[in-house]
């Protein structure tokens, strides 16, 4: 039995009508290495039937626990139907980059199917110069950033040539237990909890006020304040941090719409490092800097630059060598100024590198498992309705949102990968927009390129390919004349 924990539980809490949290990739593909010269749906959902041996997750269907006593529970769907998952479309000629784009910004604005596996995966053809598109979409509870590259891992392949998978001995799906045994668990839990809760609140309380959307409950960002300063008064703790960082009200600040936008494109991964070699900052400082530049000129043209900085949201991974192959969600938000406000690139560049310097610092003297820990707080039984008030707290008017957008940067691999034979040429992330966070920008690396997915609320931000232009112009302006 696989229980989700509570961080996955907190991506389930979060959906509604308007909200949801599945993540994915557009994978732009060449055919012509592929066998034939063609991705067919039919040799896609073969390849796809061969390699589920190696991605459970693919398999497993949510099982709530009875009257919401516990985190639920995953299962091997015993009505799994690989059709129903694995799906076509076909763009209108002349498939251009905006043709795709509108088309996945309908995709991925559709919840996915709670009464079976949480994924969808689209084949896309006709897209523009003889290519095709795969869209992945698979729900956050599931995944992190790191597990997800695990799953794509498993479908893709170091060449054309595409690999057979040994099925494991032992295929027997899992049996679900009866309403009765789930109650017993849930008591068994219930009855663990301040023991559980007891472990966890000596290490997580000095840092509360980084949990930024726990902390938009009443008195608990006074307590972390109170609890960090003690500790260090003693000498003990982390640094500061950006806990108290306030985010000033933007376009995208407002309450989402059930409609998405996507916008995509790449930048030179070389040209990148070069801008790090000749400043002495890190390819992410470069990469979070040109997001601010990018964000500040669409701000500038849309006549709503706040006089101070933007806040950022940025996962970090913290999954461990020995978390490998565990999927489900071990990440940490943290929390940084992006600097929209300065308006030199150059001076910017170093300013972010400064900032991001202290949230590393920041992050490395807290528990990995803060955001777990935290949520121990909370009793399974309300967990949910907790989740859903402190975070409608934490992104709504009452006051100001604890946010305003996404920001993340996920290394990839620099060589080349092929699914079902072909070539794989770009990889555009697909994430999450939340209420008050209605714009998110996520960086991939592959293969010598910078490959950009942005996803927006369809009418806070309807001009979001410009982003993607003003990410090239930034990098022209720190690469200097």
């Amino acid at each position: 039995m696989r229980q989700l924990s509570s961080v996955d539980a907190q991506f389930l809490a979060l959906e509604n009508a308007r909200q949801y949290a599945h993540v994915g990739s557009l994978m732009i593909l060449d055919p012509a290495t592929a066998p034939g010269g063609e991705l067919t749906l039919d040799a896609f959902q073969r390849l796809i039937g061969q390699r589920l041996p190696l991605i459970p997750p693919l398999r497993w269907r949510l099982t709530e626990v009875p009257f919401g006593l516990d985190y639920g529970y995953w299962f091997d769907d015993p009505d799994f139907d690989l059709e129903f998952h694995v799906r076509e479309l076909a763009l209108p000629a002349p498939g251009t980059d905006a043709m795709l784009a509108e088309q996945v910004g309908r995709i991925i604005g559709r919840p996915l199917d709670r009464a079976r596996p949480l994924w969808e995966i689209y084949l896309l053809h006709g897209v523009h110069g003889d290519r095709i598109a795969v869209l992945t979409k698979i729900h956050h509870a599931l995944i992190d950033g790191m597990s997800g590259a695990e799953i794509l891992g498993a479908l893709l392949d170091l060449s054309p040539e595409i690999r057979l998978v040994e099925p494991p001995a032992d295929t027997r799906p899992d049996i679900p237990p009866g309403t009765v045994e789930m109650l017993g668990r849930s008591v068994l839990g219930l009855v663990r909890y301040p023991l559980r809760v007891a472990r966890s609140l000596p290490g997580a309380l000095p840092y509360l006020e980084e949990v930024r959307a726990l902390g938009a409950l009443p008195g608990v960002r006074a307590l972390g304040r109170v609890f960090s300063l003690a500790r260090r008064g003693f000498g003990v703790g982390a640094p500061a941090g950006f806990g108290g960082l306030e985010a000033p009200l933007t376009p995208f600040s407002l309450p989402v719409s059930a409609h998405r936008r996507f916008g995509f494109g790449s930048l030179s991964l070389n040209e990148v490092k070069a801008v790090k070699r000749a400043h002495g900052v890190t390819v992410n400082d470069v990469v979070v800097s040109l997001c601010a530049g990018a964000v500040r000129r669409w701000l500038v043209a849309h006549g709503a630059l706040p006089d101070g900085p933007l806040v950022a949201q940025i996962p970090i991974s913290v999954r461990t060598p020995e978390q490998a192959g565990t999927f489900g969600n071990q990440i940490m938000l943290m929390t940084v100024p992006l600097l929209t406000d300065v308006a030199d690139p150059l001076a910017r560049l170093h300013a972010m590198h400064d900032a991001l310097g202290e949230m590393k610092e920041t992050q490395q003297a807290m528990p990995a498992q803060l955001l777990a820990d935290v949520n121990l707080f909370i009793p399974p039984a309300l967990f949910s309705r907790a989740a859903r008030l402190s975070f409608a707290l934490a992104t709504s008017w009452v006051g100001r949102p604890m946010w305003n957008l996404v920001v993340s940067n996920v290394p990839g691999p620099q060589f080349p990968l092929y699914l079902a034979g072909a070539k794989v040429q770009a990889t555009y992330p697909v994430s999450v927009i939340t209420d008050g966070m209605g714009l998110n920008i996520t960086v991939m690396s592959y293969d010598g390129s910078l490959d950009v997915g942005i996803v927006a609320d369809r009418d806070q931000v309807p001009d979001v390919d410009v982003l993607i232009d003003y990410l090239r112009a930034e990098l022209a302006e720190l690469q200097g004349p």
